[in-house]
C-alpha cells in the first residue's frame, strides 16, 4: 500500500496516534461527529477529515468534510438542529 493509501484508510478509519495520522485530534473529532449524528439516526456517508485542508499549511488545522447528502438526511440533520435549539 502506497503511503497516500496508507494515510487515507487511516484517516477514515479512525486509526488514532499512527504516524500517518499527525492529527488524532481532528480524527477523533470527526469520530465523535458521527457518532452524534449516528445517534440520531443520521448518516454522512462523506464524513471525514477533508485531506486538502490536511495538507494545507495556512495555519487553521486540518478541516472536517462534512460532505454531500441527500434531502431526507438534510431534512433530518435540520430537525435535530431546530430541536436543540429550542431546548
Amino acid at each position: 500500500m502506497t503511503p497516500l493509501c496508507e494515510y487515507f484508510v487511516t484517516v477514515r478509519t479512525g486509526t488514532e496516534g499512527t504516524p500517518m495520522d499527525p492529527h488524532p485530534d481532528t480524527t477523533a473529532c470527526v469520530e465523535r461527529l458521527r457518532a452524534a449524528l449516528a445517534a440520531h439516526g443520521i448518516r454522512l456517508p462523506s464524513l471525514g477529515v477533508d485531506l486538502p485542508g490536511f495538507a494545507a499549511s495556512y495555519g487553521a488545522g486540518p478541516l472536517v468534510s462534512l460532505g454531500n447528502c441527500n434531502r431526507e438526511t438534510a431534512t433530518a440533520l435540520t430537525e435535530v438542529l431546530r430541536k436543540a435549539a429550542d431546548a
